[in-house]
């Protein structure tokens, strides 16, 4: 999902822009209300169905903030849930409680609505042979945990930069002069610095498909903004002999005619850029 490393330092920066740092740091509306030795027990609900994503990291929210906090989870990522239904329970001092409830919200908000969109995307995709992916189109800072969201959904994850994976869009092929140029300028690139690292190449139209298609540095074509109809010809005729992955312009409504024109992979941004949050709550009673 996440090294330690990184998401204990996601999580304090988090945190602090709650609490705040230095001396006059803290959740003063809870400080102000209730004495520190008031406990009391929290609920987190979902208000909406959904996938769930993000219990994993639950624990460490609850320590992190205090480790007074115990907590007792009735569901686990990737479970299918309903309104009303209570996914975990929480007892410690109350403004402990209070004051990390936003923080937790925030997370498992926004990783379960990326993985019930990403499922409900899916679902459309049953019986074809196609693979769905995300993209980079994902909030600075949570790529991985966006990424990760996307998997618990169902998905799969394309590149998660660009360190790991070559992809030659439409600037570097027209500032290289085409196709060709652009992948012989990568190899010689790769075999310089000794890396080693997949290539794809972004295609415009069917005489880009041929000339992709046509050297065998290209691990994958990719068939940008090409309609139902384009995307099953160039499918046709790459034959099996490329990877295949559509995108661009793919909606709820044309999913499932992409898959069956047989293409290998559909990369979707909106399964992060501009998915809603799951709604759920977190509600404290005194004990």
């Amino acid at each position: 999902m996440i090294p330690p490393s990184e998401w204990n330092a996601h999580l304090a920066t988090a945190l602090a822009e709650d609490l705040g740092t230095g001396p006059e740091s803290g959740d003063h509306s809870s400080l102000a209300c209730f004495g520190p030795k008031a406990t009391g027990t929290a609920v987190l609900r979902a208000k909406a169905p959904g996938i769930v994503a993000g219990m994993a990291l639950a624990p460490s929210i609850f320590q992190t903030m205090s480790a007074d906090i115990q907590w007792n989870e009735k569901v686990q990522d990737g479970a299918k849930v309903v309104a009303g239904q209570t996914l975990l329970t929480a007892h410690g001092p109350l403004t402990s409680l209070l004051s990390v409830e936003r923080t937790l919200l925030n997370y498992l908000q926004r990783l379960s609505g990326i993985a019930t969109q990403t499922h409900l995307w899916k679902q459309l995709l049953v019986g074809t042979t196609a693979t769905m992916l995300d993209t980079r189109k994902t909030t600075p800072g949570w790529r991985k945990l966006e990424k990760w969201a996307v998997q618990v959904g169902g998905g799969r994850n394309h590149r998660m930069g660009l360190y790991d994976y070559i992809m030659l869009k439409d600037n570097h092929i027209d500032f290289c002069g085409g196709i060709t140029q652009a992948v012989q300028n990568t190899q010689a690139y790769l075999q310089e610095h000794h890396l080693h690292r997949r290539i794809e190449v972004e295609t415009r139209n069917m005489a880009e498909v041929k000339e992709a298609l046509s050297l065998p540095g290209v691990n994958r074509i990719m068939l940008d903004n090409f309609s139902v109809d384009a995307c099953a010809e160039a499918v046709n005729k790459i034959a099996g002999n490329k990877e295949t992955e559509a995108s661009g312009g793919i909606t709820h409504e044309t999913l499932r005619a992409y898959a069956l024109t047989g293409v290998d992979y559909i990369s979707i941004g909106a399964l992060t850029h501009s998915v809603p949050s799951l709604d759920l709550h977190f509600k404290a009673e005194i004990s």
